[in-house]
């Protein structure tokens, strides 16, 4: 459960995956809720995230806990953060090198935040109903993008979801992404 005391101190970490780092936000609450600073390009560089250019923040509403997305590596870097209950958050590193394949997992919650690079396959999975999932992006949208997917539930990625694949609630398109052995790497 989230606890807007424990997030005292803002703190930035990079995780096994180059380039994919957590934040420890900090929350500031009292009896009439809470108030954190999302993304504060200056304090968060100090502590040494990448400078992130943004041009574009979207928002992705989940109904219902179980929703399920991803995994989606798109040609811009991405914040995350929520700005209401629990994602479980998955990333699979798709550049070429020694980390190719590589996973990595955590908890998002109001008082944590993501930052992911290019190149990093991103997914979340709702573990409360009526989630609001936040992410800025340092390049538009575009029809044209190209995306490089990956199944979500590859049994080579061994990617531990909190709610089953038989529970949880994934769009067609997602569910019918390649495995791991059929991606090619990506170069940058």
């Amino acid at each position: 459960m989230f606890d807007p005391a424990d997030y005292s101190e803002l703190r930035v970490t990079e995780s096994p995956i180059p380039g994919l780092f957590v934040i420890d936000l900090v929350i500031n609450g009292d009896n009439r809720g809470w108030f954190k600073e999302n993304y504060q390009a200056a304090k968060l560089e100090a502590l040494g995230l990448p400078h992130f250019n943004v041009v574009q923040n979207n928002f992705s509403y989940n109904a219902e806990k179980g929703v399920t997305r991803g995994l989606h590596a798109e040609p811009w870097e991405k914040y995350i953060s929520v700005a209401n209950g629990r994602v479980f958050g998955a990333w699979v590193d798709l550049r070429k090198g020694a980390t190719f394949g590589r996973t990595f997992t955590t908890e998002i919650n109001p008082g944590k935040a993501v930052f992911v690079s290019r190149g990093i396959a991103n997914s979340y999975q709702a573990l409360d109903a009526n989630i609001t999932y936040a992410y800025l992006v340092n390049a538009h949208w575009s029809p044209d993008a190209q995306y490089t997917l990956i199944n979500l539930f590859d049994p080579e990625l061994n990617i531990a979801w909190p709610i089953d694949k038989s529970q949880a609630i994934v769009s067609d398109k997602d569910a019918n992404h390649p495995l791991l052995r059929d991606i090619t790497p990506l170069e940058f």
